[in-house]
């Protein structure tokens, strides 16, 4: 079980999930847990020969019941595909996954937030190379989510569609556009190639998206991960982060996804150092206009 604690100084919770040091560490492909278990090959935490999308419990949870939840999101069987490389059919769906873990977490007393994500490259951190996300129910809310709510304060309605609003009078960042959905570099990205997808229209979750605005949230999502890939002519590293309600209801919140790359260039990292670990002030050394430039080429040229 995870323990908790509270760190004074910066006014925010600390988590030591101990038993995380035990998971399994970049294996290759033959010994991958979330590939599907075969005959003559070693068994999976799947055990089927083929699958489409696959939610289980995590085996080295960061939060568990009765005090949150982890889960694995596993997207497709295929161990080189990606998100980007999914059929559009398929990150649909995944979609309506996220949607339906979202309402069943969000569901329970234990749970005051739902967070999906994907860390995707070692750049990041991600321990297994097969693609596929993660879904935390944290048992309190999270700091980034307080910030938003103060940033609701502070604007006098909601920040992010104040902000969708800017970025659109704008245009200067916006990197791709569909009827449903807006995907734009930030006017303050603290990421070389930071990207925010945002609904137009206001809804607080997955919940309440119609289903196109779902398949448009997916094909804006694929549309920019490709670029990413095409942007230096590698695989792209990301931690991409869905943000949304809290669970309770009764707080504001504007569906978004976030992306935050590392790479600045093909081959050089983004570091938090001194400045931004010790101050808690990114320093940038490209401006977000001309990472939107760049970004919205290399997305154009995959349309």
């Amino acid at each position: 079980m995870s323990q908790r604690r509270f760190n004074e100084l910066r006014g925010e919770d600390v988590v030591y999930a101990v038993q995380r040091q035990a998971r399994t560490f970049l294996p290759s492909a033959d010994y991958c847990p979330l590939c599907p278990t075969r005959p003559g090959h070693p068994p999976t935490e799947i055990p089927f020969p083929s699958f489409e999308i696959v939610v289980f419990d995590n085996l080295f949870p960061t939060f568990e019941a009765p005090q949150g939840a982890a889960e694995v999101v596993v997207y497709t069987d295929d161990h080189y595909g990606s998100f980007a490389t999914l059929a559009p059919e398929r990150a649909e769906a995944l979609m309506w996954v996220w949607r339906q873990r979202y309402e069943e977490l969000a569901a329970r007393a234990d749970i005051e937030y739902v967070l999906i994500f994907e860390n995707r490259g070692v750049e990041v951190g991600t321990t297994l190379h097969h693609p596929h996300g993660q879904i935390y129910g944290f048992p309190f809310e999270p700091p980034v989510i307080a910030l938003e709510r103060a940033a609701d304060a502070r604007l006098g309605g909601c920040a992010t569609c104040t902000l969708l609003e800017r970025e659109l009078a704008s245009a200067e960042r916006v990197v791709h556009e569909n009827d449903a959905v807006v995907a734009y570099v930030p006017f303050a990205a603290r990421w070389p190639y930071e990207t925010h997808v945002v609904l137009r229209e206001h809804r607080a979750s997955l919940s309440e998206c119609t289903a196109d605005e779902l398949e448009r949230l997916s094909s804006a999502l694929q549309h920019v991960t490709r670029g990413f890939d095409r942007l230096f002519g590698r695989p792209f590293p990301y931690i991409m982060v869905l943000h949304q309600a809290p669970s309770d209801g009764g707080r504001a919140g504007h569906l978004h996804v976030e992306f935050y790359p590392p790479l600045r260039t093909a081959d050089k990292l983004k570091y938090l150092a001194g400045c931004e670990q010790g101050a808690g002030t990114f320093i940038m050394d490209v401006l977000p206009e001309a990472s939107a430039n760049a970004l919205r080429g290399a997305i154009a040229n995959g349309s």
